[in-house]
């Protein structure tokens, strides 16, 4: 089976069963998800937003796995290449359980698959153990764009609550800076896609003028690195250590920079900023 992967969600879960061997192309963000594909020099294309049928249609293969986020026009470029597509798109956990399920018996890895869903709901199910003597549950805001800011998807909130807090606001829908800080959440979290760690939090905190807010002055805001949270493959499993750090650091310790960063300092020279 010779598979195009048009998201790294994709690349990830093909890591994870064994099967690398089966990509034949994939994108640059793949690159940067999995490592280990720079030595194989595939064709680079484009991801499931901007893909084009011109590309895909040199490379010879016998299925093309795409993920969310779609357009109609790169719908459009995946089915015109004439190979077999695969369109995921998942919201939930179980639906991620399902899709690492599929691309498994694809790849005739079956019994990896079945072994990756135990291992991810396993540590999901430790973390709700750790913290199941917890009383109070915070309450988190976690966005995964700043402008306009979006909240994060559904697994998220998912990963959230599993991590012994409340998710503030409806997963995936745009919000304000009025609502957040009329709701005044315990922990301000970002994950702004294609940011990686790189979110400007002193910055944000200013220009949203949040500096009241219980989550910054008790330097309760955090970036999480993107991947971590965005994608819809088993790295899920690092975000939730992420977000367990951030919101329960007394029982999980503190957020590590390979996962984050906690908001420095908030001094008065941050007005500076603006």
């Amino acid at each position: 089976m010779k598979i195009i992967s048009l998201q790294p969600s994709v690349s990830i879960i093909l890591d994870r069963l064994g099967c690398l061997d089966s990509l034949v192309a994939c994108t640059r963000y793949c690159l940067d998800a999995v490592p280990a594909l720079r030595e194989r020099s595939l064709p680079v294309v484009h991801d499931s937003w901007s893909t084009k049928a011109e590309e895909l249609l040199p490379v010879r293969a016998d299925l093309v796995i795409a993920s969310v986020p779609y357009r109609q026009e790169s719908l459009t470029a995946i089915l015109k290449c004439g190979c077999p597509v695969l369109a995921l798109a998942p919201r939930i956990l179980e639906d991620i359980y399902q899709d690492i399920r599929l691309i498994a018996s694809i790849v005739q890895a079956s019994n990896c698959g079945d072994e990756l869903i135990a291992t991810m709901r396993s540590a999901i199910k430790d973390v709700e153990t750790r913290i199941s003597t917890v009383t109070r549950r915070p309450l988190v805001y976690c966005e995964e764009w700043g402008k306009p800011l979006i909240q994060s998807q559904l697994w998220v909130k998912e990963l959230i609550e599993a991590a012994g807090a409340a998710f503030l606001g409806e997963p995936g829908s745009t919000t304000d800076a009025e609502a957040v800080a009329a709701a005044d959440p315990d922990v301000i979290l970002t994950a702004w896609c294609g940011a990686g760690g790189r979110v400007p939090l002193e910055r944000i905190i200013v220009r949203r003028n949040w500096q009241e807010l219980r989550a910054v002055r008790n330097r309760r805001v955090y970036c999480i690195v993107d991947e971590l949270l965005n994608t819809p493959a088993p790295t899920l499993v690092e975000g939730l250590h992420a977000l367990a750090q951030a919101i329960h650091p007394d029982v999980f310790g503190t957020i590590g920079s390979a996962s984050g960063r906690q908001i420095d300092e908030f001094l008065s020279t941050a007005s500076k900023l603006k």
